[in-house]
């Protein structure tokens, strides 16, 4: 009934529920409080309200002062507030975002229409971002088609095994020997790097 909105909450106390019950271990109560969340970012982002007014006025400029106020900023909002920011915030923003201890916040921002194929780029070099980042990045198509992409993420040690090995038959010669001598990444996927550099095997 909570996830649903049935209870009669008041907004910020039925955003909190819904942040509390979208890592609900049954699947159908985390779907449902999922899809509140997002319905609740579509309305605020459609809704001119005072607390939208920090994310517009950094699409101005980069300033030193607001780039060393970003993480501060985003770290005092709500579950609610940086989901809704993860959809709608500037670049600056999104990279924050991508690495929120909060699954929910972080895979929104690659939800988000204004991330770009040079941001995803990014994000797969990241080693502070959850597998599970990766993971999505790795699985979706349009993604895939850009090289650099495919080749960023081979190469970060936080990327998923499967999906690394799935990868690393697209890579060129250059990139496969890259991770044939890289010690950072997983064992399995050195050795299949070698394997693919040995003729005939």
């Amino acid at each position: 009934m909570a996830a649903q909105g049935l209870l009669g909450l008041r907004a910020h106390e039925h955003a909190a529920m819904l942040e509390f019950l979208a890592q609900d271990p049954d699947p159908e109560v985390a779907a449902a409080a999922a899809e509140g969340l997002r319905l609740a970012v579509t309305v605020s982002a459609d809704a001119p309200d005072e607390e939208a007014a920090p994310a517009e006025l950094d699409e101005k400029d980069g300033t030193d002062e607001q780039d060393g106020t970003a993480l501060q900023r985003i770290a005092a909002m709500s579950p609610a507030r940086r989901l809704a920011l993860a959809m709608r915030g500037t670049r600056e923003e999104r990279a924050i975002l991508v690495r929120d201890p909060n699954r929910i916040v972080a895979v929104a921002v690659l939800s988000s229409p204004k991330v770009t194929q040079n941001e995803i780029e990014s994000i797969s070099k990241m080693a502070n971002v959850s597998d599970e980042i990766l993971r999505i990045i790795g699985h979706t198509r349009a993604w895939m088609k850009n090289y650099a992409i495919v080749s960023a993420l081979a190469k970060n040690p936080k990327t998923p095994v499967g999906v690394s090995l799935t990868l690393l038959q697209r890579l060129l010669e250059r990139d496969v020997k890259a991770l044939a001598a890289d010690r950072n990444i997983p064992e399995v996927l050195r050795l299949a790097a070698r394997k693919r550099l040995t003729p005939g095997a």
